[in-house]
């Protein structure tokens, strides 16, 4: 998965995520150009999984 792949759908992305991890906020999830992996870094660090396994996770959606 690449950055590219992250903004194409990702307010329904978002939704999806929030649905299954109710503990994510509307800021955790805020996608802001160039900092793509930021957002990465603060899904990490709130799911507490690897960066990989959260790229996967975004990628189901």
């Amino acid at each position: 998965m690449n950055t590219l792949n992250i903004k194409g759908n990702w307010n329904e992305a978002a939704g999806k995520l929030k649905q299954e991890y109710a503990m994510l906020t509307d800021d955790d999830l805020l996608l802001v150009k160039g900092k793509e992996e930021e957002l990465l870094g603060r899904l990490q660090k709130k799911l507490g999984k690897t960066k990989e396994e959260v790229q996967k996770i975004i990628s189901k959606f």
